[in-house]
C-alpha cells in the first residue's frame, strides 16, 4: 500500500513524503486514516527529536511517523483476526500503550502515525487494547478522544478525604467549584466541556492573561450554556489584576474544591494553592517542557488544610472508552475544542508554528489538499469559494462549531490529496 505521511528524520526535520508500507502481517490491521487532531506533545517530540522519550534513536535512517490522535477504518484484516475486526470498522488509536520502552504510536514507529493516508497498526496495540472501536458521528471527533481522554483522567485524578473518618472519595467534587488556570487553550475548553457534562460542576472560572484566548473561549463554551446546564461559568483575565487571588476568592465564596494547573507556569501552581478551600485538590495538568521546574507551595496549607496536590498525564484504554460514551451520547461538545482544519501538507508548517501557541485543536484531514483554515475564516471564504461557503454554512448552523455536517461536505466535495 503506497501512503504519503509526514515523517521525522532528527529535531526539528519533518518531511512530507511518499513511500510503501510493508503487506500486514497475520496479527495486523491496515487502516485509512480519516482524521488526525495535532498536538503539542507532537511539537515537543518534533523540537527534541531522538532526545525525547518516545522518540527512537536511528530516525535519521528509519523516520517515524508523527500524529498520535487519529481517527480512521479499518481496510484489511490480518488472518488471525478476522472476526475480531471487520474492514469498513470505524476506530480510534489510543497511543499510550504504557511499555516500558515509552514508544508509543505517532512517536515511535514508522508505519503508524497520524499524519498519513494509510497505517498498518502493530500487534502491540491490538495486545494491549489500544485499537477502540469507535460508532460517533464524525471522525474529528474520534480524533479528540485521545485529549479529551487525558482531561477525563485529570478529572478521575482529583479527589477528596472527609477528615471525621479519613474516607477518600475519587473524582472531582459534584456540584463543587472548579477552578481551569490558563484554560482558555484546547486542553482548557475540553476541561470546560467536562467540567459541565461529566463532572457536574456547580462553578467554572476559566482565567488566562490573553483577552483573545478568552474571548475564543467564550465564543466556543458560552456562559449561557453552562447556565441552561445550572452551572456559573466565568472566563476571567488576570494580567492586569493587582491581587487576582483575592478577585478569584471572592468569586468562589472563598475558594475552589479542584483546581486544574493548564500551562507549566510555576507562579499559576502557587496561585492555585492559595484559591484552594480545605480538602481542595490541585492538578498540576501541563507537562512541562523541561525536566527541572520548580515551584513553591505552602506546605501548612497541606497539612492543617488538607490541600491535595496530584499530576495526571495521558490516559488509558479505560479513559478511551469513557470518552467515546461521552461523545456518541452527545454529553459533551467536542466540535467546541476545534479552531482550525488542514490537509496533510500543511501539516509541517503548522507543527513548526507551534512554538506560538494559537487557536485550538487543529483537524488534519490526511486524504485532503487544503491549507491551514480557521472556523471562523470560513464564512469570509466562502464570499468566493462555494466549498467554504457550504462548509460555513454548516457550521453556522452549529453555533460556530464545527461539525459532522461540515465533515462530511470536506470529505465529499473537497480536493483530494493526489
Amino acid at each position: 500500500m503506497l501512503t504519503t505521511a509526514v515523517r521525522l528524520y532528527g529535531a526539528m526535520d519533518l518531511r512530507t513524503e511518499s513511500f510503501m508500507l510493508p503487506e500486514i502481517k497475520e496479527n495486523e490491521v491496515l487502516i485509512k486514516v480519516v482524521t488526525d487532531t495535532l498536538c503539542t506533545s507532537t511539537y515537543k517530540a518534533v523540537k527534541q527529536g531522538s532526545a525525547h522519550k518516545r522518540v527512537p534513536d536511528g530516525i535519521d535512517k528509519a523516520p517515524v511517523i508523527i500524529g498520535h490522535e487519529m481517527c480512521g477504518e479499518i481496510v484489511q484484516v490480518g488472518s488471525d483476526l478476522s472476526g475480531k475486526w471487520r474492514v469498513g470498522q470505524k476506530i480510534v488509536i489510543q497511543p499510550a500503550l504504557k511499555l516500558e520502552s515509552g514508544y508509543d504510536p505517532g512517536y515511535s514507529y514508522r508505519f503508524i502515525g497520524g499524519s498519513s493516508k494509510y497505517c498498518v497498526v502493530p500487534s502491540i496495540v491490538l495486545e494491549r487494547g489500544c485499537m477502540i472501536p469507535y460508532c460517533g458521528e464524525g471522525f474529528f471527533e474520534g480524533s479528540l478522544v485521545e485529549a479529551l481522554g487525558c482531561i477525563l483522567r485529570g478529572y478521575k485524578g482529583f479527589y477528596h478525604t472527609d477528615y471525621t473518618d479519613y474516607k477518600r472519595s475519587d473524582g472531582a467534587k459534584k456540584g463543587g467549584r472548579i477552578a481551569i488556570l490558563g484554560g482558555a487553550g484546547p486542553m482548557g475548553l475540553g476541561a470546560v466541556e467536562l467540567a459541565m457534562g461529566y463532572a457536574g460542576a456547580g462553578q467554572i472560572t476559566v482565567t488566562d492573561i490573553d483577552e483573545k484566548r478568552l474571548e475564543f473561549a467564550r465564543r466556543k463554551c458560552p456562559e449561557l450554556k453552562a447556565k441552561k446546564l445550572g452551572c456559573r461559568l466565568d472566563y476571567v483575565n488576570t494580567k492586569d489584576m493587582k491581587d487576582p487571588v483575592n478577585k478569584l476568592k471572592a468569586l468562589s465564596d472563598g475558594g475552589y474544591d479542584d483546581v486544574f494547573v493548564m500551562v507549566p507556569v510555576p507562579e499559576l501552581f502557587s496561585m492555585a494553592e492559595r484559591i484552594c478551600r480545605e480538602d481542595g485538590c490541585i492538578n498540576f495538568f501541563a507537562g512541562p517542557a523541561v525536566k527541572e521546574l520548580s515551584g513553591s507551595i505552602n506546605l501548612y496549607r497541606i497539612h492543617y488544610d488538607g490541600i491535595h496536590v496530584v499530576g495526571t498525564a495521558g490516559s488509558i484504554p479505560e479513559d478511551t472508552v469513557d470518552t467515546i460514551r461521552l461523545i456518541e451520547n452527545k454529553v459533551i461538545e467536542s466540535g467546541a475544542l476545534v479552531s482550525h482544519i488542514l490537509g496533510l501538507k500543511a501539516v509541517e508548517a503548522a507543527i513548526y508554528a507551534m512554538e506560538k501557541p494559537s487557536g485550538a485543536k487543529k483537524v488534519c484531514y490526511p486524504h485532503i489538499d487544503i491549507p491551514l483554515i480557521a472556523i471562523d475564516e470560513l464564512e469570509e471564504l466562502g464570499k468566493s469559494d462555494p466549498l467554504y461557503r457550504e462548509l460555513g454554512d454548516a457550521v453556522k448552523k452549529n453555533g460556530g462549531n464545527w461539525c459532522a455536517e461540515a465533515e462530511r461536505i470536506l470529505l465529499e466535495k473537497g480536493p483530494k490529496l493526489i
